[in-house]
């Protein structure tokens, strides 16, 4: 016998039992308009059956100067929205961001602030010379390789550039740090899948990682192991401690690096292949991706579990697909129904891209993100089933 077991909030109560003469078929059509109607309702109205246990926090940094405060506000919600373990934000930003950051995450509606804790950090580079660092590639991009030195308290830490979007829980590329052997620190994605086209292996001027190098716009850390090891390198024939490395190291190549911190820190995987474990490409998905034509493998697998909008691509019309997704995450309103008002325009949008390479593959970006909106409709409903039961 099929029965309804949750009341009208959504809670797990005592099964009711249908009258005797009742029709399966119409018991079963009764309860799954009455879970349509809890899925489709906002989800500020809905209660969850139980709250999640309270488990180590999840350690999200990421570095904002100049005009980054709407990509990272951006990249910071797309992480609210689906994760389900509680988060850290470890912002570090220039003093004039600091009060626009606090003002926009207070706004955030309470079913979404309680799943996170933020600190805002100055910009700081604690050996070398501070202006260099800071003019380093982009504006302040190298303050990721001092994170093992400033926070010290931290034991793993998820780091990624502004422009990335989490299509997927944090939890789930969190959970490669389980992945980690004994001597891998780090994780990152290869900066191409196809040798011959990527930029190192045409044109670097410096050691870099396996065939195509790494890119650095998401990396997971394990920072106790950074603190704690230290490195082969170039300079001297003993290993070095991180923070003592990186000055001398951006002194010997700082004429032959265009990436800044990337190569640096592709220079130090060089000379320490077995610290680095390896994300595969959906795990930092690009338009080198797709615009020559599609070359990830795994994302069109499994979709994109994290995209990576480099190359300024949600701020003009070069690559509408990353656009509209940056676009439709942006303007998603924290009380709304996921699939109304984020996943449904998200599909009209991508209708708009289809002349480009990366828009005629729009279930790659799709793929994940639906999946993901249905285990949040799993998690707000519980269905239970019985067979013959005796009344």
């Amino acid at each position: 016998m099929t029965f309804c077991a949750v009341n009208s909030t959504g809670r797990a109560i005592k099964p009711v039992l249908m009258p005797k003469k009742t029709s399966p078929t119409l018991t079963s059509i009764a309860c799954f308009f009455f879970y349509l109607y809890l899925f489709f309702r906002r989800p500020g109205e809905q209660k969850h059956l139980k709250e999640l246990p309270s488990l180590q926090w999840m350690h999200l940094a990421v570095v904002a100067c100049g005009d980054r405060l709407e990509e990272t506000l951006i990249m910071l919600k797309s992480a609210v929205l689906f994760s389900y373990r509680k988060l850290k934000f470890h912002i570090f930003a220039e003093d004039s961001l600091k009060p626009e950051f606090e003002k926009k995450l207070r706004e955030w509606p309470s079913s979404y602030s309680k799943k996170f804790e933020y600190s805002v950090y100055p910009i700081a580079f604690s050996v070398g010379n501070a202006q260099e660092w800071k003019k380093l590639f982009k504006p302040c991009a190298a303050q990721r390789l001092f994170l093992p030195v400033i926070l010290k308290d931290v034991d793993s830490l998820l780091y990624v550039d502004t422009d990335v979007l989490f299509l997927r829980p944090i939890d789930d590329i969190w959970s490669f740090l389980k992945e980690f052997n004994s001597t891998q620190l780090a994780a990152m994605a290869p900066e191409h899948e196809i040798p011959k086209i990527g930029w190192y292996s045409r044109f670097a001027r410096h050691p870099y990682y396996g065939t195509t190098g790494v890119n650095s716009g998401v990396m997971l850390m394990n920072l106790t192991r950074i603190r704690n090891t230290q490195f082969k390198n170039s300079m001297i024939p003993t290993g070095l401690m991180w923070e003592e490395m990186l000055y001398p190291l951006y002194q010997k190549y700082k004429n032959y690096i265009t990436w800044g911190d990337q190569d640096l820190l592709n220079i130090i995987f060089y000379f320490n292949p077995e610290c680095l474990y390896v994300f595969p490409c959906q795990w930092n998905y690009r338009p080198d991706h797709c615009m020559y034509g599609s070359n990830c493998k795994g994302a069109e697998e499994e979709g994109i579990s994290v995209l990576h909008g480099n190359r300024g691509v949600y701020h003009d019309d070069k690559q509408p697909t990353f656009k509209a997704l940056y676009e439709v995450i942006r303007d998603f309103p924290f009380e709304d129904n996921l699939f109304q008002s984020l996943y449904y325009p998200l599909q009209s949008k991508f209708l708009e891209t289809v002349h480009t390479l990366c828009g005629r593959i729009p279930q790659v970006f799709l793929k994940q993100i639906e999946k993901t909106m249905k285990k949040v409709y799993e998690n707000r409903v519980i269905v239970h089933v019985g067979a013959n039961y005796r009344y």
